[in-house]
């Protein structure tokens, strides 16, 4: 897998490239591939068991599990059609949650496994305050529709072609959770994240603790305020403009590794290892 993300000074972008073979059922979130981001928010979130509070599910609650807060970002793409933009959404911003009904891309929060909630919904009751921040899309190199596709199109290819998984997302740097269920994002600032990947390995649906990472733990990730590069030139200059643009486009982190999976028993998982390259 491998993952790049950067920041424009105002919102926080990553790109997900996944070598694997095109799968895809409608409708069957399961047998189609899905990926999540996590990140912590607590002080004490831990990478193993999603945060990592000992409490049980009739017991876990923002104090019981104080300080093991992660925010998490989920997409299957069983009804998501490629190409299209799905996560925050006018109808679910306002019910006040992190849901997402037209392509399942929803913002989580979660202290362990076993409590895991989208935003604005959890054991302590709803809040109306909570929003999807997220947006996504998702595509697969062997389409050669690019002018779009529509709902009837599915499955949009035929399975076992060989190919890339391609995921875009965005969220803002910070947002106005006050719950503690979004991480926030700092420029000069430094972060974790995880990244894990559902396929349904041949043909079988997968389940949740049968994922595969991109590592064993927290990948760093430093949010780096960038320098403008900008020549002298006159403000309406469209070239630079463009320049403006990236010269505030500072995190680049390639991470390629092996991918860790539940396998049978008696093969070993070797990892790769990481590397990360700012640009």
């Amino acid at each position: 897998m491998t993952v790049k993300a950067l920041h424009d000074g105002k919102d926080l972008f990553f790109l997900l490239q996944v070598d694997g073979d095109y799968a895809y059922a409608k409708g069957n979130n399961n047998k189609c591939p899905s990926v999540a981001l996590m990140f912590p928010i607590g002080d004490h979130a831990t990478y193993h068991n999603m945060g990592g509070c000992k409490e049980g599910t009739n017991s876990c609650t923002s104090k019981t599990c104080k300080g093991h807060e992660v925010d998490m970002m989920h997409f299957s793409i069983g009804n998501a059609i490629p190409g299209r933009l799905y996560g925050g959404n006018l109808i679910d911003n306002r019910d006040g949650n992190g849901g997402d009904r037209f392509g399942h891309l929803v913002d989580l929060y979660a202290w362990n496994p076993h409590c895991r909630y989208i935003d604005g919904i959890g054991p302590s009751g709803n809040d109306s305050s909570a929003q999807n921040n997220w947006k996504g899309a998702w595509w697969h190199t062997i389409f050669t529709d690019h002018s779009g596709f529509v709902e009837e199109d599915s499955p949009y290819g035929s399975d076992g072609q060989k190919g890339t998984y391609l995921f875009e997302f965005s969220r803002p740097l910070r947002t106005m959770d006050r719950l503690q269920q979004d991480a926030q994002f700092t420029i000069s600032g430094s972060s974790k994240m995880a990244v894990a990947f559902w396929y349904p390995v041949d043909g079988n649906p997968w389940h949740g603790s049968g994922h595969f990472s991109i590592n064993c733990d927290w990948i760093p990730v430093d949010i780096s305020p960038g320098s403008s590069m900008l020549s002298p030139g006159g403000s309406g200059d469209v070239g630079g403009a463009i320049a403006l643009l990236f010269s505030v486009v500072s995190l680049c982190i390639s991470v390629f590794v092996g991918y860790r999976v539940a396998r049978p028993k008696g093969i070993p998982f070797t990892p790769v290892g990481t590397t990360m390259e700012n640009l």
